[in-house]
């Protein structure tokens, strides 16, 4: 009995190897449907073929020390720097050698969705993650750039192991261990693209809490950027304790 279109859609969804008995015989069906099932199916093993090659390109940084026998790569990078409300927070993850999840990328390249499912894969698989938080009264203390050093620094210490090297998004940390700062790191490294995603979600889920606690300002909605329905509530509702009161419109307002 020959198989369904359905039926073979829906198997071909299961189907990872192009050696599959099921895919040969279905290359010399006839029907229309299934040529371009089949069709689609090449599409996407293509994709998916590339996928995991630019995955593997980006763990270059990484097995050029673990192949010298140097087995704690952190990745590190925060998120946090541009909004007017809220803290900087930075993670610092270490990735087992054997991670696959060809996913991981610069978390702005993802949606908020596909961060979520990527976030949980990261913290059930990571040897290790830290976290560094510094909030909008020291932002303001000590200025944005170095309240970013600090969270970085911050979430380093608080990694265990203690790392051997730190691959970092465009910054150099004052700390006793070898480094190396990568511009636009989230998008060479996975470790750093790791941490990128896992600072990016821990913030915007601080910001929702915010937001029961601030209503009105929408923090849930633009974690605390300067859009238009911000500056609005601003100039509305007032400042926050956690507005940051040095940058331009929240000082403007007071």
């Amino acid at each position: 009995m020959t198989d369904t279109i359905l039926k073979i859609k829906a198997e071909l969804k299961m189907i990872t190897d192009p050696t599959d008995n099921r895919i040969v015989q279905w290359r010399s069906d006839t029907r229309a449907g299934v040529k371009s099932a089949v069709k689609s199916w090449d599409r996407q093993h293509e994709k998916n073929i590339a996928q995991e090659r630019a995955f593997q390109g980006r763990f270059a940084f990484e097995h050029h020390y673990w192949d010298q026998g140097v087995p704690y790569v952190a990745g590190v990078d925060e998120v946090g720097r541009g909004p007017l409300a809220g803290p900087v927070i930075a993670a610092a993850v270490i990735l087992p050698h054997d991670f696959n999840v060809v996913e991981v990328i610069d978390s702005k390249q993802l949606s908020a969705d596909k961060r979520d499912i990527l976030y949980d894969l990261i913290i059930a698989q990571a040897v290790s993650i830290g976290f560094g938080i510094v909030d909008a009264q020291i932002i303001d203390d000590i200025n944005i750039y170095q309240a970013a050093r600090l969270a970085m620094t911050k979430a380093v210490q608080n990694l265990a192991p203690a790392p051997d090297v730190l691959l970092i998004d465009a910054m150099t940390l004052d700390l006793p261990i070898v480094q190396e700062s990568l511009i636009k790191g989230d998008a060479l490294s996975n470790s750093i693209g790791a941490a990128s995603i896992v600072a990016k979600v821990t913030r915007d889920r601080i910001m929702s809490d915010y937001d029961e606690i601030y209503p009105g300002y929408g923090f849930a909605k633009h974690a605390g950027y300067g859009t238009k329905e911000h500056l609005d509530q601003i100039k509305k509702l007032g400042i926050t304790p956690i507005h940051r009161r040095s940058f331009g419109p929240v000082r403007d307002q007071l």
